[in-house]
């Protein structure tokens, strides 16, 4: 029986979300982004924001576990946030503690759909870094 996908929001330092990329990469999921690329350009002190947004079953490859596509709110370290997307195991995703309250987790919505994607951030990076 496949999870069902919650409606929440979830908080995550810096190590723990290099942790879920690490795991992520561990099992070859599609969405994520490199662990080295995180540490490099992750805010280090910061706290990133996961959003589930939908069922991930990869009927092609029935070994995969089922995953929980989610949308990343990611502080990076200019200061700015970006939004990426990071299959995570249900199980995992269960483990990280629910501690924001109902506005909290409505101004992170709400900055997710402000935030420039990854791409876009770091080609404007790339640009500016040629002038």
């Amino acid at each position: 029986m496949t999870p069902i996908l919650p409606r929440t929001v979830r908080a995550v330092d810096t190590a723990h979300l290099l942790d879920l990329a690490q795991e992520a990469a561990m099992h070859s999921f599609s969405q994520r982004l490199p662990v080295d690329w995180l540490r490099e350009h992750l805010a280090a002190e910061a706290t990133h924001y996961l959003i589930p947004t939908l069922v991930q079953r990869l009927t092609h490859r029935p070994e995969m576990p089922v995953q929980w596509r989610c949308r990343q709110l990611l502080t990076v370290n200019t200061g700015e946030q970006i939004w990426g997307l990071l299959d995570v195991l249900p199980d995992t995703f269960d483990e990280i503690p629910e501690t924001l309250d109902t506005a909290s987790k409505k101004d992170i919505v709400s900055r997710l759909k402000r935030a420039v994607t990854v791409l876009e951030w770091m080609e404007r990076m790339g640009a500016e870094a040629g002038s």
